[in-house]
């Protein structure tokens, strides 16, 4: 029997500048913490372009794409669904290098984020965050040429 399950592909930016990273504050079905800015990619769209829209609804900036840092993968076991079926779902996470190139710090409205704000590095072990930072700013350090954090 084949394991049946949900992929979804998703683009995130770490973007720091003055010893400071940009994050997302997420909120959503009870659980919250601080991520990078992006997510889900619409159907057809390039990641790239996925997570440029990302960054600037969640923050209110523009950013440009400097370059891919790697992929994460993460997995959850299943849940129902709404058909009574059971299945996992595996997130594929890329995750992009990125700089501010216009825009100004707003609060999205309506999404799965409540604000966003540029951390120092050295309060990111302080605070609330998905494992998805930890990953990203391990990627952003080591930048394995194989884009697999280690």
């Amino acid at each position: 029997m084949t394991l049946q399950f949900d992929t979804r592909p998703a683009a995130y930016a770490v973007i720091v500048r003055d010893g400071k990273i940009l994050l997302a504050y997420w909120k959503q079905d009870g659980k919250e913490g601080w991520t990078l800015p992006g997510g889900g990619l619409d159907l057809a769209e390039h990641p790239v372009d996925g997570c440029k829209r990302e960054v600037f609804e969640e923050t209110g900036y523009e950013a440009r794409i400097d370059g891919m840092l790697g992929i994460d993968v993460g997995h959850w076991p299943g849940d129902i669904r709404p058909d009574g079926s059971v299945k996992d779902f595996q997130a594929l996470r890329l995750v992009y290098e990125a700089t501010v190139v216009g825009g100004e710090l707003t609060h999205e409205v309506d999404g799965s984020t409540t604000h966003a704000a540029w951390i120092a590095l050295e309060d990111i072990p302080k605070l609330n965050r998905v494992s998805l930072v930890d990953t990203a700013l391990r990627l952003y350090r080591e930048r394995p040429a194989d884009g697999k954090p280690s």
